[in-house]
């Protein structure tokens, strides 16, 4: 069991990020002090909405500049933090080199902040933002499970730098993360393991894969249909709440997968149908698996013919109960997810709305 002084600061780097800012909201609408890990304090635009958040706030912020990749970048934003939640990870699709944009940074990075968690004596508990790709690979891994579901027990195996190196790089540092833990007993690690975020986010120039992906919705990429293809999604409102609930319910532990809806792109098309109405080409129809495994490659190159054959008209399925019996989890309808945050990108006119 682990109690955390709330009136320690505490840390959280990443602090701009799109996961991040729910989670320092709530941080600071609590009254603590977070300490902020930026990668350059005199941004003065990528800290506008933090600054926002606590100047209606009874907690404050103070920001320090730091670099994911050079070993000791945290010591002066750490001291005298008893919690520390590590949410900097790349999330990033398509890449050119695996190795070095993905693998190694996120390896790298993890491995960073907890050594420096090591020599910093305060440091009580370490929250490490993993995710649901260090659970699975692909859909057809649920083949493999003991139960036909995925939980906190179950590793990804399947993954590779060659085939889904993004799952791999969340594998290997979440695997980093808990042999530098497993080294020392003096403070504690729990890792949150979410699935796909989704959801309106604090920054307003967010551009996040996840911004991505709800983008294609509208933008008509996806307007002559979508693939069938199983997947986890959790609100960004949610998964800050489960952040916070997992550095300070005392007897949290380990990893919890956090998703709220098992869900796939067919079915997200619905709400932003039922709401939106016809103003943008949603897609209304699935596409075939067959069409999908001849013209993906051809159209989308992480739509590779293995990905194709073991993931498309696959199901995606996962044991949340983890998180809600111990952390007292709980999470909003997909619909509200969905809809709030496509509403959120029309509003800042991530869209050219023209007559259809």
């Amino acid at each position: 069991m682990t109690i955390i002084d709330r009136k320690a600061p505490v840390l959280v780097t990443g602090a701009t990020g799109y996961v991040a800012g729910w989670l320092v909201k709530r941080l600071l609408d609590e009254g603590h002090t977070v300490h902020a890990a930026v990668r350059d304090p005199g941004n003065e635009g990528k800290l506008r909405h933090l600054n926002a958040l606590a100047s209606e706030a009874p907690g404050s912020i103070r920001y320090f500049a730091a670099d994911l990749l050079a070993p000791g970048s945290y010591a002066e934003a750490m001291a005298g933090c008893e919690l520390v939640f590590h949410t900097a990870s790349p999330f990033i699709a398509g890449v050119d080199d695996p190795v070095k944009e993905l693998v190694e940074p996120a390896r790298q990075g993890t491995r960073n902040v907890l050594e420096q968690a090591d020599a910093t004596p305060s440091v009580k508990r370490v929250v490490v933002t993993s995710s649901c790709a260090a659970i699975y690979g692909d859909n057809a891994d649920l083949e493999e499970t003991p139960e036909g579901v995925f939980t906190e027990e179950v590793w990804n195996t399947s993954s590779s730098v060659e085939h889904q190196a993004y799952s791999y790089s969340k594998t290997v540092a979440e695997r980093a993360a808990w042999e530098i833990h497993d080294r020392q007993d003096r403070w504690d690690l729990v890792t949150v393991n979410p699935s796909l975020v989704l959801g309106p986010g604090l920054r307003p120039d967010s551009t996040s894969e996840s911004f991505r992906i709800m983008k294609q919705f509208g933008d008509g990429t996806l307007k002559t249909g979508v693939p069938r293809c199983g997947f986890g999604v959790v609100d960004v409102r949610d998964l800050g709440e489960a952040h916070y609930r997992a550095g300070f319910t005392p007897e949290a532990s380990g990893r919890y997968i956090v998703s709220g809806h098992d869900t796939d792109l067919a079915d997200l098309a619905v709400p932003l149908r039922r709401e939106f109405g016809d103003r943008f080409p949603f897609p209304r129809r699935s596409l075939p698996k067959a069409l999908v495994w001849l013209v993906g490659p051809l159209l989308n190159k992480t739509l590779t013919r293995q990905f194709v054959s073991r993931n498309i008209g696959l199901p995606w399925r996962a044991d949340n109960g983890k998180g809600k019996r111990e952390l007292g989890l709980e999470y909003r309808p997909l619909e509200d997810t969905v809809v709030d945050f496509f509403r959120q990108m029309v509003e800042n006119g991530v869209f050219d709305e023209r007559p259809r």
